[in-house]
């Protein structure tokens, strides 16, 4: 923490968030960015021993934050407070403040404390930081220097630091194994790589075995308890640490001292697979029933059941049922019962490994998933493969969340659900994309996906599945975060999450319809390939895609949001950017006489353009764009109207007015638009739909110079070329049963 009396060089929390916003949007690390400010280095010139000046400052923040045009407000009190942060003479660097550097090791130690990494690199990389001396040994007063760094993140993060600088002396002290006053390289890492709280502060995510807990830092907002000391957590702050998995609580001080174990998630032994067995874990039961003598439970005087919840005094545990039923979640819930590790030391004539590491196994086929962490992929088996033993009449959940979707609405619910199903069917998107998860179930012949974030993560997901080659095409639902979410609309699981009860979700996708969804190959052929252009975002149109108005507001919003993101950093923010580009474009009207510059076939047949003046098109799969427009909108069912007959191609005004979409139908529908303000009209239902022009089952189209683009709602801008759009394949979707009786395509 920095001292009270040098405010002049302190950070406000406000600083802290924001530079943490910084951080979580960039791909770089601190050892790598140092490199260059080292002899021979791209920034060496900025470096002056172990300082580096104020240009070197500024230009390691834009480079490690990867932004060009980093605040140089925000920039001066960073430096400012670099060059005031140890008043105890602890830390400071051989040249004076009055030269206007900053000690690149305080840097480099400040940022790597706060970055993400794993175990032991992190752990090396940071010895080598402190070590100031360079003789290989931190000695009393290079291990205040490590306390001092981590007590500021603490101070910053929020957390309840009033007990912290003696848990962490103590910790460090237990590091010196041989008394010899100083701490080893070896004895470091040993010593880190052991010490939970210590992991946690410095934010690693660690490879965990199985019953091993996965703690983080949480404050509670009502009086619980620590589960080794059994005293009460105290603190305004973050005031202990919980297991994600089994929410098995302690003081931080306490956490090495030998908790109980968390819940396993697969079996050891084959004797094992199938049998339905209880998995108790200490709890505080807050004064409810024991469900075994039906008595009240004391604080932390009983435990719960991780599967089916279960509720019983410590003596109750062996006299009620021991078949573990999973409780309600029974249907999503991958037991740990069901899994199975098999070791390389397994007797050969039981296991054949393919030449492409696929692993056979009783006649069952899986990928090896060795050497995931828990966080990764949640396989805590160590170097074991895996294996599923199906479970007749239910459908386990393969849970894919994209933890940057919804802000950090994504972290919450991949948290939740590790706790609410087996962390092993739950997987962070972030950590190998969704084929591991996919490998791992691969075997099972009835499961559903559940995929957590916005329309681009679904159709990540979708490719994942073309991809991985499946037999069976399991039915995916979609829990929507953050805005937008035209696909999560239409097949009625809302437009975003709003922090509802995770276990009603569950209740909604066991409940779930499966429907097929069309998905629709695009192919961009530029009539110039040494034309300057974007590359195209996708290949596949599972939504829309659309030329003009529409293409050109986002395209402007995305570019922003590239340059700028930390204007983009709320959902208010962004629809007000939104609105100024709309409202701006519809003064410039950059996209006016659209059809002077395009062609449209649908099955070969051209479109009349001629009598109408828009300004975008719209190629629709689904009833959903813009975060909720239905620009098709309703079909008459007037009694004199000839009713369309389905066809490959029909462009009969007529016609067109009868026709109803249908993701299923192998169909698409081609809307025209005359501006930003009827988007408006139709997004705010004065206004029905736009201009019905064609339902086709193939579209070409010839354009004769730059529009901007877009396909799901990814931008981008076009040089002349020609574009065809064709059938794929069908995905096997889950929509959720309608609230009230209405058309299929009920907005949620």
């Amino acid at each position: 923490m920095a001292s009270s009396d040098d405010a002049e060089g302190s950070l406000t929390p406000v600083d802290f968030i924001q530079l943490q916003h910084y951080m979580e949007d960039s791909s770089l690390r601190v050892q790598d960015v140092i490199k260059e400010f080292h002899t021979g280095g791209r920034m060496a010139q900025h470096c002056f021993g172990e300082c580096m000046d104020a240009a070197g400052f500024s230009l390691f923040l834009k480079t490690y934050l990867e932004l060009d045009d980093f605040p140089a407000d925000f920039c001066q009190r960073l430096f400012h407070y670099f060059q005031n942060m140890d008043q105890d003479g602890s830390n400071k660097c051989s040249l004076p403040k009055a030269a206007g550097r900053v000690c690149l090791r305080d840097v480099s130690c400040y940022f790597s404390v706060l970055e993400e990494g794993q175990p032991r690199e992190k752990l090396e990389f940071t010895f080598k930081l402190y070590d100031k001396d360079c003789n290989q040994l931190l000695d009393s007063s290079e291990v205040d220097r490590i306390i001092t760094q981590m007590m500021r993140a603490a101070d910053y993060l929020g957390w309840d630091v009033t007990e912290l600088r003696p848990v962490l002396k103590e910790m460090m002290t237990a590091f010196d194994v041989d008394d010899s006053g100083t701490v080893t390289l070896e004895e470091w890492v040993k010593g880190g790589m052991n010490n939970v709280p210590l992991l946690v502060l410095l934010g690693l995510k660690m490879t965990e075995r199985d019953g091993q807990h996965i703690w983080r830092m949480k404050h509670f907002n009502k009086p619980t308890y620590c589960c080794v000391c059994q005293n009460m957590l105290l603190g305004l702050g973050k005031q202990g640490l919980c297991c994600t998995c089994c929410k098995y609580t302690v003081h931080s001080r306490c956490a090495n001292k030998n908790p109980e174990a968390c819940s396993r998630t697969f079996v050891k032994s084959k004797k094992e697979i199938g049998i339905a067995a209880h998995d108790w874990i200490r709890a505080d039961c807050h004064s409810n029933k024991c469900q075994v003598c039906h008595k009240k439970i004391k604080t932390l005087a009983g435990r719960r059941c991780v599967w089916c919840q279960e509720l019983r005094h410590d003596e109750c545990i062996f006299s009620g049922v021991s078949s573990c039923d999973c409780g309600p979640l029974r249907d999503h819930i991958l037991p740990p019962w069901a899994i199975f590790p098999i070791s390389k030391e397994e007797d050969s004539s039981l296991l054949n490994v393919t030449p492409d590491g696929h692993i056979l196994q009783k006649g069952l086929l899986l990928k090896a998933t060795k050497g995931q962490s828990l966080d990764a992929n949640c396989s805590r088996t160590g170097h074991k493969e895996v294996m599923i033993v199906p479970i007749p009449d239910r459908h386990p959940l393969l849970v894919f969340v994209n933890p940057k979707s919804g802000g950090k609405q994504g972290e919450r619910v991949l948290r939740k659900f590790q706790y609410l199903l087996n962390p092993r069917q739950v997987y962070n998107l972030s950590n190998g994309g969704p084929a591991p998860g996919l490998h791992f179930f691969r075997n099972l012949h009835q499961y559903r996906i559940l995929v957590c974030g916005g329309d681009g993560t679904v159709g990540w997901l979708l490719d994942a599945i073309d991809k991985a080659d499946l037999e069976v095409r399991p039915p995916v639902a979609v829990l929507p975060l953050g805005t937008g979410n035209d696909l999560a609309r239409c097949l009625r699981w809302g437009g975003g999450y709003e922090g509802s009860d995770l276990r009603e979700i569950l209740k909604e996708v066991e409940a779930s319809e499966q429907v097929p969804m069309d998905r629709w190959s695009i192919q961009v052929i530029p009539d110039n390939p040494q034309d300057a252009a974007d590359p195209v975002p996708y290949e596949i149109i599972n939504n829309y895609f659309s030329i003009g108005v529409d293409a050109s507001i986002a395209h402007r919003f995305h570019s922003m949001r590239e340059k700028y993101p930390q204007r983009f950093n709320s959902r208010m923010k962004n629809k007000l950017w939104y609105l100024e580009f709309a409202t701006s474009e519809t003064i410039s009207a950059t996209c006016k006489k659209l059809k002077d510059c395009l062609m449209i076939q649908c099955c070969g047949r051209s479109l009349d353009l001629g009598s109408m003046s828009l300004e975008g098109i719209a190629v629709l799969n689904i009833p959903s764009m813009h975060g909720g427009s239905n620009l098709w909108g309703e079909s008459k069912k007037s009694d004199g109207a000839p009713k369309a007959e389905q066809s490959e191609v029909i462009t009969d005004p007529e016609l067109l007015k009868t026709v109803s979409q249908d993701i299923s139908d192998r169909r698409l529908e081609v809307v025209g638009l005359e501006g930003a303000i009827e988007m408006g009209q139709i997004y705010t239902k004065i206004k029905s739909a736009g201009h019905r022009l064609a339902q086709t089952s193939q579209i070409t189209i010839r354009t004769t110079k730059a529009l901007p683009m877009q396909i799901d709602g990814e931008p981008w801008m076009q040089p002349p070329c020609t574009i065809h759009i064709t059938h794929k394949n069908q995905a096997n979707m889950l929509s959720a049963v309608p609230t009230k009786p209405s058309g299929f395509f009920h907005l949620k």
